[in-house]
């Protein structure tokens, strides 16, 4: 049986390189930059930020194939990531492309690591961090939020059928991220244990870690 899962799992990382063209090094987006035909993969090769992204996204889905008991599972990872590089790439007809791209990232870096323990666990050289959970007194549901230690960071938070991603932006004290809906603006700040969020229509709210299962 062991076997026949190390074969399963060698036929998924060789499936990795051919969906993504090429197994790149480490310090270049998993495609070919030079042979890159898609807008937005153009603009991931000129972009630092998107690069460092992609390069972790990358680094994050194959972790995922190794984990059998990933959820979803990684027969249906490797599907999910081809509809998500379709997605990615649809990007490039928005009014924002780099926002739309960064958003597309940080939603599916969320979704790896959620589904799986090895993703989470397996990152010495990790550019992301979560999902954490968060409480906030007066707001019915759990923060989920994960990270992108990126230049300048992201991070992507979700409740309930609600989701958002934020930007870092310079700050005298802690990391505070910023972005906006179009039901108006948001704010994250965290400083240690200190964490304060404010959405649209609420006053600024303090939370509190929660333990994740």
């Amino acid at each position: 049986m062991k076997s026949v899962t190390a074969l399963f799992t060698c036929l998924l990382a060789a499936s990795v390189c051919a969906a993504i063209s090429t197994c790149a090094n480490a310090e270049s987006p998993s495609f070919d930059c030079a042979k890159a035909s898609a807008a937005i993969e153009k603009l991931i090769c000129r972009d630092p930020q998107l690069a460092q992204m992609e390069i972790e996204l990358t680094r994050l889905y194959r972790l995922a194939l190794t984990d059998e008991r990933s959820v979803p599972r990684p027969d249906k990872i490797m599907i999910d990531q081809q509809f998500w590089i379709e997605s990615r790439n649809q990007c490039a007809s928005t009014p924002a492309p780099k926002a739309c791209t960064i958003r597309s990232y940080a939603e599916r870096a969320h979704q790896l690591r959620q589904g799986s323990a090895i993703v989470r666990t397996k990152d010495p050289d990790r550019l992301t961090e979560g999902p954490l959970a968060f409480r906030c007194p007066g707001f019915n549901a759990l923060i989920a939020a994960t990270f992108f230690n990126t230049q300048p960071g992201v991070v992507y938070l979700k409740w309930a059928n609600t989701s958002i991603t934020l930007s870092q932006v310079p700050s005298d004290s802690g990391t505070h991220y910023t972005g906006k809906d179009h039901q108006g603006n948001y704010s994250f700040w965290q400083n240690g244990n200190v964490v304060l969020f404010q959405k649209p229509g609420s006053g600024e709210m303090s939370c509190a870690a929660e333990p994740v299962g």
